[in-house]
């Protein structure tokens, strides 16, 4: 294994640092907006129907993050090559020719949309999705022209204007909506995110422009179809495990009415704790994998190092979750959310736990299967998992309800990742099945002692910070297991 200097461990911290910190303004944006919606709209049909509209805009927006997975690897083998500018150019031309109409369809036939993504619920909710929908599919589109700008950046190891732009993003769109929101209402949110996200855009573009990547290098011949067609079959799994959560949504309105809402409230917030550990790590390890050409052992060792950073932060935060539980909610979401409405939510992303560690872990391997070329198989594989998540859906809301169809998400995940890690080779599935599954007993046992053990004999706001103080105890003593040579690895990414 290559050595590398400290200063370079200390870049990809600050690189990781640098990202997580922007995933996190812009969730902690998004969340600030979903709290100011919850107490200004409370949970009714109105906010059944924009949430799925927006449920519909995150299967987008993941398709455009799971992008920066897909085409790191070519703009860091293009700037290799000194010809960074037309790829990335080339790249941008293809995504207008599908966006532009796209999103003009979608506008002109918005009222089709929204019934056709609201199912049984009422006509009203149909009317805000279909709206909705009309100014949330451009800024999904423009969200993949924002992706391919933070890959390009990516590949010269330049994170800093991408981790500003998308800051920017969330805390522009939680502006907007608070002060439009009064003479608007909900689709003012709408607004907001195609704003934000246009002005994050401007941001990164101005920063190719400055280091001369777009004015530079040579042209060459655009092939739309050839990259089109890379990067559906690249993101058709991301899409698809996006896909799970708008089933799950469909899925949810079958358990009676603010189901949807809430939820969408709980993904979000396990989504939160995903998105800033383990979908960051993935992002800035995609460049450095790929000039390292690792084999398949190397891909199993980043696999579990990196799931063991990620799912130690995630535990902490579920340990909180559960204990503050309904009672945080509801002072966050406010009274349309007390009482058994708030708990339920609560436990609602204890029970998205399963899914957490699936989410981490894809985030993790799915770069890999670009880096390694072992793309193959992926159509297939995401149509296979949506058709087996309906019989699981169906038999786990028999069982359990809304609680039951988190549950079938994180299932459904899993057996994705099981694939993808197939996919790999077979002593990469065996090693990193193996890994996690310690890491993961590992994670849950410190959190059950610490957050568990605190609450039996403490009030919920002091057990969840006693529990946090416990649980890094617990992790510190048996760092040995796994912890330690953890953050060793991620230190020495770059």
């Amino acid at each position: 294994m290559t050595k590398t200097s400290p200063s370079h461990g200390r870049s990809a911290l600050r690189s990781g640092l640098l990202t997580g910190l922007s995933y996190l303004a812009l969730s902690g944006a998004g969340a600030l907006a979903g709290v100011y919606l919850a107490h200004e709209f409370g949970r009714n049909d109105q906010t059944d129907g924009f949430m799925a509209a927006y449920g519909v805009y995150l299967v987008l927006v993941l398709g455009a993050q799971a992008l920066r997975m897909v085409v790191v690897p070519d703009l860091t083998r293009a700037q290799a090559e000194g010809r960074l500018g037309h790829e990335t150019r080339a790249y941008a031309v293809s995504f207008l020719i599908v966006a532009v109409p796209v999103s003009v369809v979608v506008a002109a036939f918005h009222g089709f949309f929204g019934d056709l993504i609201t199912g049984r619920l009422p006509a009203s909710s149909a009317d805000i999705a279909g709206s909705a929908l009309a100014w949330l599919v451009p800024a999904a589109f423009l969200q993949l022209l924002l992706a391919l700008s933070a890959s390009a950046l990516a590949a010269r190891d330049r994170y800093g204007a991408a981790a500003a732009g998308y800051a920017l993003a969330g805390a522009f769109s939680l502006v907007f909506f608070v002060l439009e929101s009064d003479a608007h209402g909900l689709i003012s949110l709408a607004w907001g995110l195609t704003l934000g996200v246009a002005l994050a855009l401007a941001v990164l573009v101005s920063d190719l422009v400055r280091s001369g990547v777009l004015p530079g290098s040579r042209a060459g011949a655009l092939e739309v179809r050839r990259r089109l067609v890379r990067v559906g079959i690249g993101v058709a799994v991301p899409l698809a495990v996006q896909g799970l959560y708008v089933l799950a949504l469909r899925f949810a309105a079958g358990t009676g009415e603010g189901s949807v809402t809430s939820l969408s409230y709980a993904y979000l917030l396990a989504a939160t704790f995903v998105t800033t550990t383990a979908f960051s790590l993935a992002l800035i390890s995609a460049a450095p994998l790929t000039r390292r050409a690792g084999d398949p052992e190397a891909a199993a060792d980043h696999v579990v190092h990196a799931a063991w950073v990620s799912l130690a932060i995630v535990g902490a935060a579920s340990g909180v979750v559960a204990v503050v539980g309904g009672r945080f909610i509801t002072w966050a979401l406010g009274p349309d959310y007390a009482g058994h409405i708030g708990e339920e939510l609560g436990r609602l992303v204890v029970y998205l736990a399963p899914w957490m560690v699936a989410s981490a872990a894809f985030s993790i391997v799915y770069p890999l299967l670009f880096v390694m070329h072992r793309a193959r198989l992926l159509l297939p594989l995401a149509a296979g998992a949506i058709l087996a998540d309906i019989p699981i859906s169906l038999v786990a809301r028999a069982w359990g309800g809304l609680a039951g169809v988190a549950v079938a998400l994180g299932i459904s995940t899993l057996l994705l990742d099981l694939g993808l890690l197939a996919l790999l080779g077979r002593r990469v599935l065996v090693r990193v099945v193996l890994g996690v599954a310690r890491l993961s007993l590992v994670v849950l046992a410190a959190a059950a002692l610490a957050f568990g053990g605190a609450s039996l004999v403490l009030a919920a706001i002091p057990a969840a910070a006693v529990g946090v103080v416990l649980y890094a105890l617990i992790l510190a003593a048996t760092r040995q297991l796994g912890l330690a040579a953890a953050w060793r690895y991620v230190r020495a990414l770059h």
